[in-house]
Parts: structure tokens; sequence; C-alpha cells
């Protein structure tokens, strides 16, 4: 169940309010004359987000490029680069 909330409630318990956000990483809506205005969030779960979105937009330009006739990579190979240049050749 969402968390909705009038704005005065930001403005008289936003301690509350952020410490619901930390706590259980739920946005909490906030109000205004009866309808939505604005979202609050903890700043982790904001960064947690925008990381997502961004691993979303690289996806989306490899499937492009892959679309486009792009070469892929081989994973095992790939993977086998990376540990050698991480612990040395094995």
């Amino acid at each position: 169940m969402p968390s909705i909330r009038p704005i005065s409630d930001l403005r008289n318990n936003a301690n509350e309010i952020s410490d619901y956000c930390r706590q259980t990483r739920e946005p909490v809506y906030i109000t205004r004359n009866g309808s939505g205005d604005m979202v609050v969030i903890s700043i982790e779960e904001y960064e947690r987000q925008q990381a997502l979105i961004d691993l979303y937009g690289k996806l989306a330009a490899a499937e492009q490029e892959i679309a486009s006739g792009a070469e892929g990579v081989d994973f095992e190979n790939f993977s086998r680069k990376m540990r050698e240049r991480v612990h040395g050749k094995l």
C-alpha cells in the first residue's frame, strides 16, 4: 500500500517521512490540494534507480548495435581475458 501524505506533513513531519523512506526503501507520495504533487524517496533509492536507468540505456545501445549487425564478443574468451588482467595468467 503506497504512503500518501498531504504537503503539510512534509513541512511538519519531515524527519518522520525521511526515516520511513530510508527504512522501507519505499516512496512517499505528497499531495497538494488533494492531487498528486511530488514523490519523496531516499537518496540511496534514487541513486539505485538512476543506476538502473543508466544500465537500461547501455543495454538498449548494445541491442541496437547487434541489430545493426555489429559482431559480439564470445563471453568465455572475454571473461578469461578479464580474469587474466585481474589475477595474472591462469
